[in-house]
This record gives structure tokens, C-alpha cells and sequence, in this order.
């Protein structure tokens, strides 16, 4: 068992831990001193705003996925005539028609017919805004245009992109039902009505061609129905990638925060209680006044130099970290920190120390800062146990005060113990926190080393 204590300073002219005023831990102290650009500088690029980091991931999440025109933005897109497609689609049909009448024993074609494939090909155009109308349109136009006897062609071309369009639009019965009328007017006019319809001396049409019509009829439902549901599929996808980037912007904006809270909480906590002490002194012993101050230009100088760190890793997310980030080995600073602060310390290691995962030696030392901080902040107590234990597959750690609290938030409260429990339980640990029988307070914690592992050493079993 190895014992490490420490006891606050005397000395005037040293800081926590007997080092020169004003000389932080070099984790902390190697980001200090790099300048760091304002929101208002030249080193801000034209067009960089405040905004909050949800709204820049937002913007990033647009850009990545071209922007909300790219899929198609619903109002945008039913506000859009279809021209050039109308346009090539009518040339088609026009062209195609008087080709496929070469050999068809049908009425011959003229104004009329020439007016019912432009209006079979025009009402089209209003079929972003007014699906229904333009599947209804179509499909009367094409019936009139067969019940005259004009000949067979790319009509039912017009009649397919109808559909599609009402299907993918949402308006399934409307298209089959536009379709189902088309089909049984034309079975009708080809094997009943056909005595009283154009051309004369028609007879009835053989079913081998009713056959081919009503393949095709089922082929344009098949394949608008199949791209009805691929673009239902690819919604759900877009809409599943955009939760899931809202989800890890939030997960990063709660990394940060308790980033932020757990750099903060301590500095702040040392100032807050050395700034007491400089003003209870102040009058009766500069000297110690002056101490204290120093203690505090110290601990701002940390704290300042934690927050351009966090904020560069913010600003920079797929970079390196430039400094690294602390772990149990940098334990001693922070027990030299809340000895400036008027709280000893005392630390006990039980097993045989070893290499930690990054995220579980990170976790720890923060874990054991906030605990600290806890204490500095709502226990009497001016002594702390600090108790490590290597095993062979976690970590534990405890920390203790003897209290009595100082108020009605013994231990803490709030985003403090959340972030602790946040921490743990991102890496599968376990932490109990919570006041002990003769008065003092507690925080326990259990960090699996392995990934996967339970804290008692049994594997975790894979969510389903």
C-alpha cells in the first residue's frame, strides 16, 4: 500500500505544492500561452458566425448531404413545373405515334388525335402540384383517344408517368383507379362499343391484345408501387442518418459540457475559497493575503488554459489533441491544487499499478477532481482519503471526507455527480455516491479495463 499526503502551503512565496506562484501543472500549462482568436479578429474567416456548435453540425449536416434541395424539399419540389421532361416525353409520344400508325389497321390520324396526345402530355405539367388531376387527365384523354380507333403507340408512356407520379405522391386509389378505368373502357369500346365507335367496319379486338394491355396495365402499378416503397426507404435512411447526426452532436455537446464543467468546477471552487481568504486577511496579514492571490492567479491561468484546449478540440473535432489528456498519473497535481485550496489529501493505492485505457484513465482523474471539488465545496471536512485499486479487470476508486456538510447539498448536487455517472457508465462502470453513517460523504466508482467487461470481471453480453 503506497500513502502520498499533502498538506497546504505555508510558504509565500510558492504555490500549491511548493511550486513558484504562477507556475501550473505543464498539462495544463502547455495551452496556456498560445493565443487564441476572438470572435471579432482577422483570424475569423468572412462568414464565421457564434452560432452554438448544434448549429454549426447542423449546417455541416446539410452540406454533407447537399443541402435540402438536393433530396428533393417537398415544397420546393411541388412548386417546380416539369418542363423539360414534359416537353421531351410530348416529343416523344407525337414522334412515336405516327411511327407505330404505319401498319395498324386503326382510324388514321388527324387534329384531333393530334389534340388528344397534347392534352394526354400537357396535363402532365401540373403533376408535382396536382397529382390526382394529372393521372386523371391522362388516362380520360388516352381512353377518348383509344375509343375513336386511333392506333396503339407510346400513349400509354404518358399514362405510366401519370401514375408513377400519383403513386409516389401518396395517391395510390386515385392512380388505380384512373388505371382500373382506362383498362375497362378500353375492354369495353374494344369488344362491346366497338359497333357503334370509329373506324367503320371494325370488329372486335382479339384477347391476345387485351392481354398485352393489361400486362402493361399491371407492369406500370408493379413498378410505380416498387418505386413508391425504394423512396419510402431511402426517406427512413436520410431521416435515420439525421437523427443519428443530431444524436452524436448532442453526445458531443454533453462530452463538452462535462468537459468544461469538470475544468471549471475545481479552478473556480480554488479561487472562490483562496479570494475568502485574501479578503479575511487582507488587513491583518497581507502576506498571507498575497499568497492567496497569487493562489488565484495561478488557478485562473489553469482554468484559462483548460478552456483554450477544450475549445481548440471544439473548433477542430478530427484533429489530435494538442496536449495530452490527463490521467492518475497527474494525480499529484491535483492533490497540490487542493492543498492550495486548504484541504489535505491523503491517497492509498492498493494492487499493482498498471498501464489504464485512455478513456478510463481520463474518467478516473476526473471523476476523483470533481469528488474533490465536492468537498472543497460542501464539506467541513479539510481532509480527504483518496483509495485506488488495481484488479485484474477495473478500477476502483474511492474518495472520502469525514463532513459535516456545509449546507444542504452534501457531496454535491447536479451536473457534477451526473457527469461522474456519465463518465462511468460510457465506459460500462458503475458509481455510487452518497452520504456515510457517521456523517461523512462517499463517491465509490468501479471502471472496467477491458471493453465489454463488467466491473466484477464477467463479459457483458451484446445488446441485441
Amino acid at each position: 500500500m503506497h500513502h502520498l499526503r499533502a498538506h497546504p502551503p505555508t510558504d509565500p512565496g510558492k504555490g500549491p505544492g511548493g511550486r513558484p506562484a504562477g507556475h501550473g501543472p505543464p498539462w495544463r500549462r502547455g495551452c496556456a500561452g498560445r493565443p487564441v482568436r476572438t470572435g471579432r479578429g482577422p483570424g475569423r474567416r468572412a462568414g464565421q458566425g457564434s452560432g452554438s456548435f448544434g448549429d454549426t453540425h447542423r449546417r455541416g449536416v446539410l452540406e454533407r448531404f447537399g443541402g435540402p434541395g438536393r433530396f428533393g424539399d417537398p415544397d420546393r419540389r411541388e412548386n417546380r413545373i416539369p418542363w423539360a421532361s414534359t416537353i421531351v416525353l410530348g416529343v416523344i409520344v407525337m414522334v412515336g405515334t405516327n411511327v407505330a400508325a404505319h401498319g395498324q389497321d386503326r382510324e388514321p390520324l388527324g387534329v384531333v388525335a393530334g389534340l388528344l396526345l397534347f392534352a394526354a402530355v400537357a396535363v402532365l405539367l401540373v403533376r408535382h402540384r396536382h397529382p390526382v388531376l394529372a393521372v386523371t387527365g391522362t388516362s380520360a384523354a388516352t381512353l377518348v383517344y383509344l375509343g375513336l380507333g386511333y392506333p396503339y403507340g407510346p400513349v400509354f408512356f404518358a399514362v405510366a408517368v401519370g401514375c408513377f407520379s400519383a403513386i409516389v405522391s401518396g395517391h395510390r386509389k386515385a392512380a388505380w383507379w384512373s388505371l382500373g378505368a382506362l383498362w375497362a373502357g378500353h375492354l369495353l369500346s374494344a369488344h362491346w362499343l366497338y359497333r357503334w365507335l370509329p373506324p367503320d367496319g371494325d370488329g372486335p379486338a382479339p384477347w391476345a391484345q387485351e392481354l398485352a394491355v393489361t400486362a402493361w396495365v399491371a407492369a406500370i402499378v408493379a413498378a410505380a408501387e416498387l418505386l413508391r416503397v425504394r423512396r419510402e426507404q431511402w426517406a427512413a435512411a436520410r431521416a435515420e442518418r439525421a437523427a443519428a447526426e443530431k444524436r452524436r452532436a448532442d453526445e458531443e455537446r454533453l462530452r463538452m459540457a462535462r468537459e468544461l464543467h469538470d475544468v471549471l468546477a475545481h479552478s473556480i471552487s480554488v479561487i472562490n475559497v483562496q479570494a475568502g481568504v485574501g479578503l479575511a486577511l487582507l488587513d491583518t496579514d497581507p502576506e498571507q493575503a498575497r499568497t492567496a492571490l497569487t493562489t488565484i492567479k495561478s488557478a485562473s491561468k489553469e482554468a484559462l488554459g483548460e478552456v483554450r484546449q477544450v475549445l481548440e478540440n471544439l473548433r477542430t473535432p478530427g484533429d489530435a489533441p494538442r496536449s495530452p489528456a490527463p490521467g492518475l498519473d497527474r494525480l499529484p497535481e491535483l492533490v497540490d491544487q487542493a492543498a492550495g485550496a486548504g484541504l489535505t489529501v491523503t491517497v492509498e493505492r492498493d494492487g499493482t499499478p498498471g498501464p489504464l485505457p485512455p478513456g478510463t484513465d481520463l474518467a478516473a482523474f476526473r471523476i476523483v477532481q470533481e469528488a474533490l471539488t465536492n468537498v472543497v465545496r460542501h464539506s467541513g471536512s479539510r481532509t480527504a482519503l483518496v483509495r485506488i485499486t488495481h484488479g485484474g479487470s477495473h478500477l476502483g476508486l474511492s474518495v472520502d471526507d469525514e463532513g459535516p456538510a456545509t449546507g444542504g447539498d452534501a457531496g454535491g448536487s447536479g451536473n457534477g455527480l451526473i457527469g461522474m455517472r456519465e463518465r462511468a457508465a460510457a465506459l460500462g462502470g458503475t458509481i455510487d455516491a452518497g452520504p456515510r453513517t457517521d456523517g461523512g460523504f462517499r463517491v465509490t466508482a468501479e471502471l472496467p479495463l477491458r471493453p465489454g467487461a463488467s466491473p466484477d470481471g464477467a463479459e457483458r453480453e451484446e445488446a441485441p
